[in-house]
C-alpha cells in the first residue's frame, strides 16, 4: 500500500515516529537473532498456543517493532503492519492479565504439582517483567505530540494490574465468604463461618504473597503492602456492611476477635509477615463508630453475664453454709469451690476480653463486678460467723483458703485491675481473713491479756513467773483444732497469731515502770529469753515466716539493758531505720523507760533519730509492726513538749 492511500484511509496525516532512541544492544540482539518479519508476527499471533515463550520477550520484540515501524521518516507501505502491531499488543496485554488473575490458581496443565508452581512463577514473573518494559515504553513516548503516539499508547499496564489485582481480591473473598468448604462447620453461627473464610483467605493468600509471590515482584513495586492494603480494604468493606446489621451477640464477639485480636496480631504480625507490613498505614477493619457501637454492646453483654455468674455462685454457697454441712475434705483439709469457680468467670472474661476489646481500660468495667462479688462475700461470711451454727468453724477453715486464693490472684491481675480497684480488693479480703482468724483466735485475746499482765512484775523479772510458757500452753492446746486447716492458711494464721502475742508483748513493755537499772537489765534479759520461746513455739507449729519478731523483741530488750546514752541513740537510730513505723512518739515511750537518762540527753536521741531516718522507705523489706502499738499517753506529753537545739 503506497504511503498516499494510507494517509486517506486515515483521514489525514499519519502519525510520524519520532526520533526515539533505540538502545543498541537490541538492535544487536535484534541482528544477532536475524528474525524474519513474517515469522516474527506469526509468533507474536500464535502466542497463547506457544505457552513456553516468555511473555518478557515477546514485549520485546513488540517494542522493537514499535520503534521500527515508528522510526521510519516515510509512512509505512503497509497499513495492515500498524493494525497487526496494534493487535499483538493487545494480545499480550490479555496474556499478562491472565498470568496476573492466576497468580492465586496456577495452571494445572503440568503433570505435577511442583512443575506447574515452577512453571506459573515463572509465567508470572514474566508478565511483571513485560509490565515494566511496557511502562518504559510509554514513558519514552509521553513527552511526544499527541498525533505522533501510537493509538495504543499509553499501554498502562502498571495501572491495569493494579486494578486487575484489586478486583481479584474481592471476587477472592466473595468467593471465600460464600465457600461452604472451607471447614469450619464447627461455628455456631453463618456469620462467624463468613468472617473466619475470608479471614482465612486473607491470611493464606498474604502468606502465599510472602513466601512465592513477592520474589516475581521488583523491590520497588512492594507488592506485599499493595496486596495488604487491597485485602484490607476489601475485608474492611465486607465486615463494616455485617456490622451495620443486628448482630447477635455472638456474633458481635467474634467480630470483634478478628478485629482487635486475629486479624491485627496472628496475621499481620505472623511470623513471616511481621515487619514487612506497613500496618500504621492499614487502620483498624472498623470505622471508630462501629467500633464503639459493637464493643458497647458486647461490654454490656458481658458485664451482666459477670454478674450474674458470681451473684449466683455466692448465693450458692451461702445455701452449703446454712444447710449445716461441713466442706468437702480434700487432702485432709476443708475446701469450696467457690474461689476456683469465681477465678474462672472471671479469668474466661477476662481473657475472651483481652482479645475482643482494644482498649484495655475498659476492663475495669467487669472486674468492677469482681470487687462488689469480694465486698458481699465478706458481709456474707462476717453475718455467718455471728450466727450460732454448728458447721461455723468447718465453713470459715474452707473460706480462709479461698481468700488465699482469691487474694492470689488479685495480687497477680497486673493489668485488668487498676492498682486502687487492687487495693480495694486486697483490703477487703484482708477483713474477710481477718474475720475468719478472729473465729480461731478469740479465745486467745483474753489469755493473752490476762497473762501478759504479769509482765514486768518483780516474780516475772526475777524468772521465778513462766508467764510466757503458761501462755505458750495454752496456745498450743487452742491450736491443735487447726491440724484439719490448709498448711498454707495456717501458716498464715500463725504468723498473724506470732504478730499479735509479739504486739500485745510490747504494748504491755511501754507501759511498765522500771525504777532502777537493775531491773533494766533483768527485764532485758527475760525478754530475751521470752523472745526465743515465743519464736521456738511458732517455728516449731510452722508460722516461721514471722520470724523477724523475735529479732526486733531482742533489739528492744538490747535499747533497755543499755546504759550509755550515745549507745542507746545508735540503737535506737537503726531500729527505726529498720523499722519505719517507728514514730517519736514510741522514740519517746521507750526512752521514758530510761530511769538513767537526763533531759538532755533524751531531746538528742530523738533528734537524732529523725535526722537520720531513711528518706526512701520503699527500700525497707520489714512489714509495719509500731504503727498498731498505740502511745496515746505519751503522744499527749509530747504535743506539750518542743525540742530545744
Amino acid at each position: 500500500m503506497k504511503a498516499g492511500g494510507t494517509e486517506e484511509s486515515r483521514g489525514g496525516a499519519r502519525r510520524r515516529l519520532p526520533k526515539l532512541k533505540i538502545p543498541a544492544k537490541i538492535w544487536k540482539n535484534r541482528k544477532q537473532q536475524n528474525y524474519d518479519e513474517d515469522d516474527e508476527l506469526d509468533c507474536v499471533v500464535e502466542v497463547q498456543q506457544e505457552q513456553e515463550e516468555q511473555l518478557e520477550e515477546i514485549s520485546r520484540r513488540l517494542i522493537i517493532r514499535e520503534d521500527e515501524l515508528f522510526s521510519q521518516d516515510a509512512p509505512s507501505e503497509e497499513e495492515e503492519e500498524e493494525d497487526q502491531l496494534q493487535k499483538d499488543f493487545e494480545d499480550l496485554r490479555l496474556q499478562i492479565c491472565m498470568a496476573i488473575h492466576n497468580t492465586f490458581t496456577p495452571s494445572s496443565s503440568c503433570s505435577s504439582s511442583s512443575s506447574s508452581s515452577t512453571k506459573h512463577l515463572e509465567v508470572l514473573r514474566s508478565a511483571v517483567a513485560s509490565i515494566q518494559q511496557q511502562e518504559v515504553q510509554d514513558r519514552r513516548w509521553a513527552d511526544c505530540s499527541q498525533d505522533r503516539v501510537p493509538v495504543w499508547r499509553p499501554q498502562k499496564c502498571l495501572s491495569t494490574h493494579n486494578a486487575l489485582l484489586q478486583n481479584m481480591v474481592e471476587d477472592r473473598l466473595t468467593k471465600a465468604a460464600e465457600d461452604d468448604s472451607g471447614g469450619v462447620d464447627k461455628l455456631s453461627s453463618a456469620v462467624k463461618r463468613q468472617v473466619c473464610r475470608m479471614g482465612k483467605c486473607v491470611k493464606e493468600d498474604l502468606l502465599s504473597v510472602v513466601r512465592t509471590v513477592k520474589d516475581c515482584y521488583p523491590p520497588q513495586m512492594d507488592i506485599l503492602n499493595v496486596y495488604a492494603a487491597l485485602y484490607h480494604r476489601s475485608f474492611f468493606a465486607r465486615l463494616t456492611e455485617l456490622a451495620t446489621s443486628e448482630l447477635e451477640t455472638e456474633d458481635c464477639s467474634y467480630l470483634l476477635f478478628w478485629v482487635n485480636h486475629y486479624y491485627p496480631l496472628e496475621i499481620l504480625k505472623h511470623e513471616e509477615l511481621d515487619g514487612q507490613i506497613k500496618t500504621a498505614c492499614l487502620g483498624s477493619l472498623l470505622l471508630k463508630g462501629d467500633l464503639n457501637r459493637l464493643e458497647e454492646q458486647y461490654l454490656v453483654h458481658k458485664e451482666d453475664k459477670v454478674k450474674l455468674w458470681l451473684n449466683t455462685a455466692l448465693k450458692k454457697e451461702k445455701e452449703s453454709w446454712l444447710s449445716g454441712r461441713a466442706p468437702e475434705l480434700i487432702d485432709c483439709y476443708y475446701f469450696s469451690p467457690l474461689a476456683v469457680d469465681v477465678i474462672q468467670v472471671t479469668d474466661g472474661c477476662l481473657t475472651e476480653f483481652n482479645c475482643a476489646i482494644k482498649d484495655q481500660s475498659k476492663t475495669q468495667r467487669l472486674t468492677a463486678h469482681l470487687e462488689n462479688f469480694l465486698c458481699s462475700y465478706k458481709k456474707c461470711v462476717e453475718e455467718f460467723v455471728k450466727g450460732n451454727h454448728s458447721n461455723v468453724r468447718s465453713v470459715i477453715k474452707a473460706q480462709l483458703v479461698c481468700e488465699q486464693q482469691l487474694r492470689d490472684y488479685i495480687t497477680r491481675q497486673t493489668g485488668s485491675l487498676s492498682e486502687e480497684q487492687r487495693r480495694r480488693c486486697l483490703d477487703t479480703l484482708s477483713a474477710l481473713r481477718d474475720c475468719g482468724y478472729q473465729c480461731f483466735t478469740g479465745p486467745t485475746q483474753v489469755q493473752l491479756k490476762v497473762r501478759l499482765s504479769q509482765l514486768w512484775t518483780a516474780t516475772w523479772v526475777d524468772g521465778s513467773l513462766p508467764v510466757v510458757d503458761s501462755l505458750l500452753d495454752s496456745l498450743n492446746q487452742q491450736l491443735a483444732d487447726l491440724i484439719d486447716l490448709k498448711p498454707a492458711c495456717r501458716q498464715s494464721l500463725l504468723c498473724a497469731l506470732h504478730q499479735d502475742v509479739v504486739l500485745k508483748y510490747v504494748k504491755r513493755m511501754l507501759q511498765s515502770r522500771m525504777k532502777s537499772r537493775e531491773q533494766q537489765v533483768a527485764g532485758a534479759q527475760r525478754m530475751i529469753e521470752d523472745s526465743q520461746k515465743i519464736d521456738r513455739f511458732f517455728r516449731d507449729e510452722g508460722g516461721s515466716e514471722a520470724s523477724w519478731l523475735g529479732v526486733m523483741l531482742c533489739r528492744l530488750a538490747e535499747i533497755l539493758s543499755l546504759q550509755d546514752p550515745a549507745s542507746v541513740q545508735l540503737e535506737l537510730v537503726s531500729l527505726a531505720r529498720t523499722f519505719p513505723d517507728l514514730s517519736d512518739a514510741h522514740v519517746s515511750a521507750l526512752l521514758s523507760l530510761k530511769t538513767g537518762l537526763s533531759a538532755a540527753d533524751v531531746r538528742s536521741i530523738r533528734r537524732s533519730v529523725e535526722e537520720n531516718r531513711l528518706l526512701d522507705v520503699s527500700t525497707n523489706n520489714n512489714p509495719p509492726f509500731f504503727s498498731k502499738v498505740k502511745v496515746k499517753w505519751i503522744s499527749k506529753k509530747i504535743n506539750q513538749m518542743v525540742l530545744k537545739p
